[in-house]
C-alpha cells in the first residue's frame, strides 16, 4: 500500500512534492493556450514567418507535453513518497483553483474559436460578396 494513503484518505503525503508538480501542470496548460490559440499574435508580435509560426505551435505543444508529463510523475511520487516535517503548512488548494481556471479557459477559448476565424482573410464570406483571387 502507499505510504501516504492512511486510513483516513490522504492525508499523509509529501505536500511541496505534489504542489511542485501541479504547478508544472498548470506551467504546461499555459503553455498549451499559448500556442495554440495566440500563435498568430505571437507570430506577428515578432513578425515571424509562417513557417516560423507553425514552428511556434509545434515547439509550444511539444514542451507543454513534456512539462505536464513531468509534472504528473512529480505529482505521483508526492503522493507515494512519506511525507516532510514541513508538508503541513502547504497549502493546496490555491495550486488546484489555478489548473482549474486554466481548464476553464481553455475550454472557453476554444468554444470561442469554433466560430472565430484566425485572420481577416480567413473570415466567411457573406451573400453578395465577391471573392478576389
Amino acid at each position: 500500500m502507499f505510504h501516504g494513503v492512511t486510513s483516513k484518505g490522504v492525508g499523509a503525503v509529501r505536500k511541496r512534492t505534489i504542489r511542485n508538480g501541479m504547478r508544472l501542470i498548470m506551467a504546461a496548460l499555459v503553455l498549451i493556450v499559448l500556442a495554440s490559440f495566440y500563435h498568430v499574435q505571437l507570430s506577428e508580435l515578432f513578425s515571424l514567418s509562417s513557417a516560423a509560426e507553425s514552428r511556434v505551435y509545434r515547439l509550444g505543444i511539444f514542451w507543454a507535453a513534456a512539462t505536464g508529463g513531468y509534472g504528473v510523475v512529480l505529482t505521483v511520487f508526492g503522493l507515494v513518497l512519506s511525507p516532510l516535517k514541513f508538508d503541513a503548512t502547504v497549502r493546496l488548494m490555491p495550486v488546484i483553483l489555478g489548473i482549474s481556471v486554466m481548464i476553464f479557459l481553455f475550454f472557453y477559448l476554444l468554444s470561442y474559436s469554433i466560430d472565430t476565424p484566425v485572420r481577416e482573410e480567413q473570415r466567411r464570406v457573406h451573400p453578395g460578396e465577391t471573392i478576389t483571387i
